[in-house]
């Protein structure tokens, strides 16, 4: 239960977690608890326990894991049966049954489907963890439905995970078709008052189904039957960012096999970790490999940059194929991940590099807004028409969507374009309106960043344009391809979705590449089946256990100074050697070594196992936390991380 103490001259809300008989402080150095605030618990024992674990686990302090499993207003003391007020309060985060929801009808079950959810609603009284290895167009998120209909004809609640905001409405939506009873939905868009007024409504029963973002995965649902992780691989899952670093796939299924429930993984594109869970039997693969109803698996092709002409970054092939499938009533999808107008702004007289004045980063070209914007730390700075160091003319290079956005409008005039990226989609409401119009047909090309390829059930696309698929080919970090693989895969799975064919051409620099021809020619699960072994022979995760402490510092050698003296601390300054299977790298400077006007430096802690590894954390970063630390120096730890250099 919260409480309210006096904490110097202010009064702050606390949470009770333990209650004991005795103090080992004086009477004297207590002081009383000024009030109760809450006539019930507000997490029961299990959520408790489970939110305890996940501190030792992260080694972050308990008080602020607590704090992240709790809306802001409850957090400042406020009474989470508190009516929510004004319209859109009324509209957001609780959804209410109607006349008209509940209606859907289900859709018929494959074969593979119907398999799959006997596998699961089999285990529904006992711990497991499933992997619903589809691709796309499969079908999952009906049988996510029939797992939840059958969890719900037992009595029991449900939790449904997804990795972005954008596709909660979507969630949200085929779920109220189908169910006709309130359901919470949880995400960083609601207001304090909507996302308290959700979450009270899930912890208290009235709303049986919860579907959210990341933070979800700490929701009290009472008789929690059944926890879904849909896109499981996503990286949104990962907080990486400030406060509590944490996995809630990782968390979801820890909490599912607690309570002695089914977690269900789904994904076209699983994760290495969940398909090394797999092959270790913690796991049960199954399997959906056709898409649903008459929907066929796309034709996939590669342009060759080297030999095609380019329009302002799009081969002549692609525009011809947009021709005819405009033509034919079909939508386009093209996928750049990269917003902006263009990357790089250039003067074509001295050579001069837009730079940001923070970052070791290049300035991005908005040119709508008349901006250059860093969009590492966000600084931002009107558009010169001159080189400031000579004079001359300066020019835009490369492209982002803005760009494209343009170059379409020019090529197809009078044909509606929809842009999906964070710049023109920033509004609350306006990800929902743009999909609208792509559904209803007003929109006839779809232009955009990763926004666009996760989860969308656009049926009408029957042509996706990869418009740079090298971005990531000859990247340092370890995770660099199978991310790539995973994108291509998702983005590709939007083509064709009903009854119409699709087609999909990826546009490259290097089409003999042998990860585009694996993923090409012999699909995703090839191109893991050949990956894992290289993660397996260099001890990258899924195989060895990593932990990073980033570190960074006003003073360009402050973060290294100070990392440098906590390595020393992890072999007792230097006279005992680490423990066994454990091995420190670095440390050394970020990949970007100033960023928003701070000096960035990291030390990497490996292990080939995990116990080994959590017991040095436990022994060292006491000695770290005591380390004195000099002025402006912020520093974190990252338990398995997923950004690395």
């Amino acid at each position: 239960m919260r409480v309210l103490v006096p904490f110097g001259r202010q009064k702050l809300v606390g949470i009770v977690v333990e209650l004991a008989a005795n103090s080992e402080l004086p009477d004297e150095k207590l002081r009383p608890v000024l009030e109760v605030l809450d006539t019930t618990p507000l997490l029961d024992a299990p959520l408790l326990e489970f939110l305890r674990w996940a501190a030792d686990y992260y080694h972050h302090p308990v008080g602020q894991v607590i704090a992240t499993a709790l809306p802001k207003l409850l957090r400042e003391g406020r009474d989470p049966r508190e009516k929510a007020r004004g319209k859109r309060a009324t509209a957001q985060g609780v959804t209410a049954p109607a006349a008209h929801r509940g209606s859907a009808e289900p859709l018929a079950l494959g074969v593979a489907q119907q398999a799959a959810l006997d596998a699961i609603t089999a285990h529904l009284n006992s711990p497991g963890a499933f992997l619903l290895d589809g691709v796309t167009g499969s079908g999952k998120t009906e049988v996510y439905l029939r797992i939840v209909e059958a969890v719900l004809a037992r009595g029991g609640g449900a939790l449904v995970l997804c990795p972005e905001i954008g596709l909660t409405p979507q969630l949200v939506e085929r779920f109220r078709a189908r169910f006709d009873l309130p359901i919470a939905s949880l995400h960083s868009q609601l207001t304090d008052r909507e996302r308290m007024r959700a979450w009270h409504s899930a912890a208290s029963g009235a709303a049986r189904i919860v579907i959210g973002t990341r933070s979800a995965v700490f929701t009290p649902v009472p008789a929690l039957g059944v926890i879904i992780v849909d896109e499981e691989h996503d990286a949104s899952y990962k907080q990486q960012d400030g406060g509590f670093r944490y996995s809630a796939r990782d968390l979801a299924v820890l909490r599912a096999q607690r309570l002695g429930i089914p977690a269900v993984l789904g994904s076209a594109t699983p994760s290495f970790e969940s398909l090394r869970n797999v092959a270790l039997g913690k796991f049960t693969r199954l399997a959906l490999p056709a898409r649903a109803g008459a929907a066929v698996e796309p034709r996939v092709s590669l342009i060759d940059l080297r030999a095609q002409a380019v329009h302002r970054g799009i081969a002549v092939p692609l525009l011809l194929a947009m021709d005819k499938h405009l033509a034919d009533g079909g939508q386009v999808l093209l996928y750049l991940n990269r917003r902006g107008y263009a990357p790089t702004l250039l003067c074509t007289g001295c050579g001069w590099i837009a730079p940001c004045r923070s970052c070791d980063a290049r300035m991005t070209v908005h040119q709508r807004s008349g901006r250059l914007a860093c969009h590492h730390c966000g600084a931002d700075e009107p558009l010169p028409k001159r080189c400031p160091r000579c004079g001359y003319p300066v020019q835009s290079l490369g492209h982002g969507t803005e760009r494209v956005e343009e170059t379409l409008a020019e090529r197809f005039p009078g044909v509606a374009i929809e842009r999906f990226d964070r710049d023109v989609l920033r509004a609350a409401g306006s990800l929902e309106a743009a999909i609208e119009r792509v559904k209803s047909g007003d929109a006839r090309i779809l232009v955009g960043t990763q926004m666009l390829t996760k989860g969308h059930h656009f049926p009408d696309v029957t042509l996706v344009g990869v418009l740079n698929a090298d971005q990531s080919l000859f990247s340092t970090d370890f995770r660099a391809g199978e991310r790539l693989a995973q994108t291509l895969v998702q983005v590709a799975g939007r083509a064709g979705r009903a009854d119409r064919p699709g087609e999909v051409l990826i546009q490259s620099q290097y089409p003999d590449h042998p990860l585009l021809q694996v993923l090409l020619n012999e699909g995703y699960a090839a191109f893991a089946a050949r990956a894992l072994p290289e993660r397996e022979d260099a001890q990258w995760p899924p195989f060895g256990r990593l932990a990073l402490v980033r570190a960074s510092s006003t003073k360009p050698e402050g973060a290294l100074e100070f990392l440098r003296a906590a390595a020393a601390m992890a072999t007792d300054n230097g006279s005992a050697a680490l423990p066994r299977f454990v091995h420190l790298r670095g440390p050394g400077p970020a990949a970007m070594l100033r960023r928003a006007g701070r000096y960035h430096a990291q030390l990497l802690i490996e292990s080939a196992h995990r116990a080994p590894l959590q017991t040095f954390l436990e022994d060292w970063l006491p000695k770290v936390e005591a380390l004195r630390m000099p002025s402006g120096l912020r520093w974190s730890l990252d338990v398995d991380p997923l950004e690395v250099f």
